[in-house]
């Protein structure tokens, strides 16, 4: 009968790897030295090669050592985990939960839902940046975040929670006295208000069932680097703006805002919750990522996202 693995002594391995040294390595482990000695013994006699290089000064991995390191250390970081995460949810969640998200969407949608959440779970604790500016979510220690933008960092773990349309838009006082474009190339004409952090800047792409692929650039009376900071000047009938649907939807119910070119579109934005690199999650933070996805997905603006 085949043995099964001695999952132990690979995780002993891993951390005397981590620490150079079995007397560290029993210390963080709180084992015995003779019990990490024994235990790497053990795996070289099974395996029937030397895992390191001993000297009376100091250790190093054999070429043998390093290449079964990386999955080592992954027994011994799983098996952490699951304990941790059993011992987390025999108990109620808690801890703090650092996560950063944009101003507008932040301040409009996200920040609406997390009092529901803080309520399920008194003693988790949120710390929210809200803020444009795409934050590394490493070095500043982010839990978590929330973008609204293609994605360029590889390196980060993303989940897409839906689609969001972009809209040209004026109010009906604007179109009375300008008129409502048609064509891309008429917006020159147009009083333009414009969100600076737009992926595509002051250079806007339409695509038509039948026309194809247009780019225009687009002059503007008024540049603003807080999307919601539009609504106003829109409202007022100052000018038309490219808008996220999340932000002007409800303006168009009432009838405050319309749409232009609906025969022309853009290419939507996607919402995603993004955490920095590695697996291991606490369980407070799994479950606020959950939640937030259970909820957007439920916005009257949230398209369903592709598959991924």
């Amino acid at each position: 009968m085949k043995k099964l693995p001695d999952l132990e002594a690979w995780a002993i391995f891993a951390k005397v790897a981590e620490t150079g040294s079995f007397a560290r390595a029993a210390t963080e482990l709180s084992l015995s030295q003779a019990t990490v000695s024994k235990a790497i013994s053990r795996l070289e006699a099974r395996t029937k090669t030397m895992l390191f290089h001993r000297t009376s000064r100091r250790i190093s991995l054999t070429e043998s050592g390093r290449s079964s390191l990386e999955r080592a250390t992954r027994i011994l970081e799983e098996g952490e985990a699951i304990e941790a995460e059993v011992v987390e949810q025999a108990t109620s969640l808690r801890g703090p939960i650092r996560l950063a998200a944009p101003m507008s969407f932040g301040l409009s949608h996200l920040a609406p839902m997390l009092p529901e959440f803080m309520q399920r779970h008194p003693d988790v604790t949120l710390e929210v940046d809200y803020n444009d500016e795409l934050l590394d979510l490493v070095t500043s220690r982010f839990d978590l975040s929330l973008r609204i933008s293609d994605l360029v960092d590889s390196s980060l773990l993303a989940r897409c929670l839906c689609t969001v349309k972009l809209m040209l838009v004026g109010s009906p006082e604007y179109f009375q006295r300008h008129g409502h474009p048609h064509h891309p190339r008429e917006l020159t004409n147009h009083r333009i208000l414009q969100y600076v952090y737009s992926r595509s800047g002051p250079s806007w792409r339409f695509k038509h069932e039948r026309h194809g692929d247009f780019s225009q650039v687009v002059p503007a009376i008024m540049k603003v680097n807080n999307a919601e900071a539009l609504g106003p000047a829109l409202r007022a009938g100052l000018g038309m703006a490219l808008q996220p649907e999340f932000l002007v939807w409800q303006d168009l119910q009432d009838g405050i805002l319309e749409t232009a070119m609906s025969d022309w579109s853009i290419s939507p934005i996607s919402l995603h919750i993004v955490t920095p690199p590695g697996r291991r999650r606490p369980v407070r933070v799994r479950t606020l990522i959950e939640f937030l996805t259970e909820r957007f997905r439920r916005e009257p603006w949230a398209q369903t996202p592709p598959l991924w």
